[in-house]
């Protein structure tokens, strides 16, 4: 939970929407939508996450989405 509070507030801070949701096996999927020097820099910080978290490896996958796809805002789950 604290690495997912910690990356919707440094999503909110850079103005980055999508979503951060955890998965079954323990990773997390973080949806990152917005101009590319926000989401690289929004990469960054996924690596340090939250005091309580330790983030080993991030795979990051381009997705081609159309406008309306795009989430309005930052959700976690």
């Amino acid at each position: 939970m604290f690495y997912r509070a910690t990356v919707a507030r440094c999503a909110a801070e850079l103005g980055v929407t999508g979503h951060a949701r955890n998965l079954p096996d323990g990773r997390v999927e973080v949806l990152a939508c917005g101009p590319e020097e926000r989401v690289v820099r929004y990469l960054e910080a996924l690596w340090a996450g939250s005091t309580a978290s330790k983030v080993t490896a991030i795979e990051v996958i381009e997705l081609d989405l159309a406008p309306d796809q795009r989430p309005a805002d930052f959700r976690t789950g």
